[in-house]
């Protein structure tokens, strides 16, 4: 019996810890924007492992990538130099129009290392000023000191006590920032597309005058663009997009293209660390360096990030055909990152009916329900127009068939 013709339940998942609601598919197998589970059914991905496989599922510039490097060196750990390390850090910083980088493991420890690096930059300049703003709503991570940055809600009543110096501010309000800087105040982190929240964009207005009031008070800006980095929203970075100059830029998910890595990159100004402030076991692996530069190899193309756009925009388009035809709500986003609201907190049934959709004869669509009245889709970023078309169509059909169950 072959691993694709495996029932779920032949894939006991006692061994695991219960941290999320997971459906009964078992993945066995991916090729570009498809999965196919345990029991042979395939799906279209428009989740993509929440917008990290920016080049689709077993890409091969990623498999050469895993191949060359791990024959020649794996891990030389942080206290040496390795040739892939220097190489993806030279071209990052030439990309992102910053002077220095610290890889992580993960968006999050690179958002923990920004923390860390403005704290230390506040004890030195700003004397001993630790306060971060950061705002409603927003997603920084998971570690004990993201999750107090991060507006998202009931963060702040999972693991008491919360981790002290960050003031939550409401998105979009210049006025509100203005009113918190005070004495105690290093640094403003925001993300400029709050994902998590259901694809929320910052106004350009209010993200240029974070700025000026940073160059005014003389603090930090530091952009989390873990999920709108490497050409989701279209621009290799969306703060170049925007015509932004942040001090510190975190990246993750798409970096790696589905091996494990983040960035912390900053101006030479904000680089304080001394020998012993910052580190980790895994940070700067050859292996998965290899693979970054590889993805960003592909992905930084002119006419890779024009084709982002051209997808995202055919996107946008048939989801608010959709919601005209389907009595819908608003279409948010950029590039190939775009939710659509639906009534009634139904985002979850919608997901449920995609995924349930696949049998031996007809696929299933894998979308996020990113609030319980929001779908998000996030596709690799190499995702063919005809598979979009699919993917609508298959949306279309599930919410006409959710319409006749309710009448």
């Amino acid at each position: 019996m072959t691993p694709t013709t495996l029932a779920f339940e032949q894939f006991p998942t006692d061994a695991l810890m219960h941290v999320t609601q997971r459906p009964p598919a078992v993945f066995v197998r991916g090729l570009g924007s498809w999965l196919w589970d345990s029991t042979g059914h395939r799906y279209l991905d428009f989740v993509q492992g929440w917008a990290v496989n920016a080049l689709g599922h077993a890409p091969a510039v990623i498999t050469d990538a895993l191949v060359q490097q791990s024959g020649r060196l794996l891990h030389t750990g942080p206290g040496f130099h390795n040739d892939q390390a220097i190489g993806l850090a030279a071209e990052l910083t030439r990309l992102a129009s910053l002077d220095r980088v610290f890889f992580t493991n993960s968006g999050a420890e690179a958002n923990e290392g920004a923390i860390k690096l403005a704290r230390k930059w506040g004890q030195l300049h700003r004397r001993g000023a630790s306060t971060i703003l950061s705002f409603g709503n927003s997603f920084h991570g998971r570690t004990l000191a993201t999750m107090a940055a991060s507006g998202k809600p009931g963060f702040d009543r999972l693991f008491p006590p919360v981790l002290p110096g960050f003031v939550k501010l409401p998105y979009n309000d210049l006025d509100a920032v203005e009113a918190a800087i005070d004495g105690h105040t290093v640094a403003v982190m925001l993300e400029l597309v709050q994902g998590e929240a259901g694809v929320i964009e910052a106004d350009a207005g209010f993200v240029a005058g974070l700025r000026r009031l940073c160059d005014r008070h003389g603090l930090l800006l530091i952009v989390d663009e873990v999920q709108t980095g490497v050409g989701r929203c279209g621009p290799l970075f969306l703060h170049q997009g925007l015509g932004l100059r942040p001090d510190i830029v975190t990246l993750g998910k798409g970096l790696g293209g589905g091996v494990p890595i983040g960035a912390l990159l900053a101006s030479e100004a904000v680089c304080c660390f001394a020998p012993g402030d910052q580190g980790g076991t895994y940070n700067g692996n050859s292996l998965v360096c290899a693979v970054a530069r590889a993805v960003l190899q592909q992905v930084a193309r002119p006419s890779f990030l024009a084709a982002v756009c051209a997808r995202g925009e055919q996107l946008a388009q048939g989801l608010a055909e959709l919601s005209k035809r389907h009595g819908l709500g608003a279409v948010r986003g950029q590039g190939l990152l775009r939710a659509l609201d639906v009534p009634d907190d139904g985002a979850a049934t919608i997901v449920d009916a995609l995924r349930r959709r696949a049998d031996d004869k007809r696929p299933g669509l894998l979308v996020n329900a990113a609030r319980p009245g929001t779908l998000r889709f996030m596709p690799a970023l190499n995702v063919g127009s005809g598979e979009v078309e699919l993917a609508l169509a298959m949306l279309d059909e599930v919410l006409a068939e959710l319409t006749l169950s309710v009448g």
